[in-house]
């Protein structure tokens, strides 16, 4: 049996949607499931698209959602090169082999007479005209240094039947194809033709893509089947949506929200919560289990399970996700992946950060959440007196700054400013008082927090404060009731 080869062939334009992404994704798992290589080629034949640094973007983008290649521009292998352009010379002779099988043909036709018979043609088609031209003609247009493309000569009868391995048997009446150029007039395959040698050249045996791309699979067929080659394993992968606002559901494009990896990535999205996403855009485990690492993955996934039905990407779905992958890290981890947002936050303020990280770690869904949960930390903001009214806690405006008052001379006589310390004091100063604990615990809340929502309650956030800030927050909220 056929070692299973797979290969990303991304063009350079500068940005990696989800919908590359998934490719990408499926592609590496359809090789590793079954021992095979996932390689990496570059296709930068379209030199008007190609936008500086994007080669770099692609390599970023593979190393951080941990999509390691077998072979590549970077490291090699026995089918190089990996990049397009390196490749050019070798295309020629094959359309040429082609030429001389009568499998194509030159076309000379000019650009104004192609424009002329696409306005005359309702189709829009290649009127074939120099599909039979005798050989003289031929030879004086070469004489006479006409330029040309070269065209393959597509059956004009029939039909064309392909395999696919996700939408099945497919069928097209040949007369519904075109003669497809393979070489264009500046010597440079088409995308199409480069397409097919590179795969065939390079062992590919399962070709992965979009299912836009599903009408072109029988030109590729014809082109495997005029060389006598085995031609591969398609897959075409749905299609992935976006919901609009009226409920309804389109591409997925900008307007749905972030739908580059980079820029999920700078919301606050982990890697492996994006690519544990993205695996189940189109693909179902056979068990109902939705969290997977790539190892996991690499064991569990199959072709035969993705669906035909586009999928809809769920940016709440997403945040769960992240939610779920954030929670299984430890404090320390997690710590460690909110020092970038606690330095550009506080600046060069020192706090104390595994506390703070502490009350975050089961809260947050997305790290960008961060800035606006510890807000009141670096500065409490102005709120109004009618906070201290909670009808949970049974406070109202005449006990709240009583027990305000008797939180901050319990507290201000604390010999040790500890969680364990500060909680018991609040907690007999309820009992003393004869109230909830929550009537005691709410005013101090507000207080030093300025806010009704925040992540960890009145003894937490004390604690992170300090005895100075803390009752200089109580004081200023006792002031309010003056």
């Amino acid at each position: 049996m056929m070692k299973v080869r797979t290969r990303y062939a991304p063009s350079p334009t500068g940005f990696m949607h989800v919908g590359n992404l998934r490719t990408a994704l499926y592609e590496y798992l359809i090789a590793k499931s079954q021992g095979g290589s996932f390689v990496l080629r570059i296709e930068d034949t379209d030199r008007e698209r190609l936008v500086e640094g994007a080669v770099d973007v692609i390599y970023n983008t593979l190393k951080i959602a941990g999509l390691k290649h077998d072979e590549g521009p970077d490291i090699g292998g026995d089918y190089g090169p990996y990049v397009q352009s390196e490749r050019k010379d070798m295309y020629l002779p094959y359309a040429m082999k082609l030429i001389e099988e009568g499998k194509a043909y030159r076309c000379f036709c000019s650009k104004e007479r192609l424009e002329k018979i696409q306005n005359e043609n309702v189709g829009g088609g290649y009127d074939r005209h120099c599909r039979d031209l005798p050989q003289e003609e031929i030879d004086r247009l070469l004489a006479e240094g006409v330029p040309y493309v070269i065209r393959q000569k597509m059956p004009t009868e029939g039909s064309t039947t392909f395999v696919d391995a996700v939408f099945g048997e497919i069928t097209v009446d040949n007369s519904e194809l075109q003669d497809q150029i393979l070489i264009k007039t500046d010597g440079y395959p088409t995308y199409n033709f480069a397409n097919v040698i590179d795969d065939h050249t390079m062992g590919i045996t399962h070709v992965v893509r979009g299912c836009e791309y599903l009408s072109s699979a029988p030109k590729y067929n014809l082109l495997y089947e005029a060389f006598g080659w085995e031609v591969p394993t398609y897959v075409h992968l749905p299609l992935i949506m976006g919901k609009n606002e009226d409920g309804s559901v389109s591409k997925l494009s900008k307007r749905h929200g972030a739908t580059g990896f980079e820029d999920l990535l700078k919301e606050g999205y982990l890697p492996e919560a994006i690519i544990n996403y993205i695996a189940l855009l189109g693909w179902c485990p056979a068990d109902n289990q939705e969290i997977f690492s790539l190892k996991e993955l690499e064991q569990v996934f199959s072709a035969d399970r993705i669906s035909k039905s586009p999928s809809v990407f769920d940016y709440d779905k997403l945040t769960w996700f992240n939610g779920e992958y954030i929670r299984r890290m430890s404090l320390e981890e997690f710590t460690e992946h909110c020092m970038p947002y606690y330095k550009e936050f506080f600046g060069d303020k020192e706090m104390p950060w595994e506390k703070l990280s502490a009350i975050l770690h089961q809260r947050v869904t997305k790290f960008t959440q961060i800035p606006e949960m510890v807000d009141f930390f670096k500065e409490i903001p102005e709120y109004d007196v009618s906070m201290f009214v909670n009808k949970k806690s049974k406070t109202n405006m005449e006990n709240a700054p009583v027990m305000l008052k008797a939180v901050y001379d319990k507290l201000s006589s604390l010999e040790s400013w500890t969680q364990e310390a500060i909680h018991d004091a609040l907690i007999s100063l309820a009992t003393e008082l004869g109230v909830k604990n929550g009537t005691v615990m709410w005013p101090a809340r507000i207080s030093v927090a300025g806010k009704t929502v925040t992540p960890g309650g009145a003894v937490e956030i004390l604690d992170i404060l300090g005895r100075e800030e803390s009752l200089k927050r109580m004081e200023a909220g006792l002031a309010k009731f003056e």
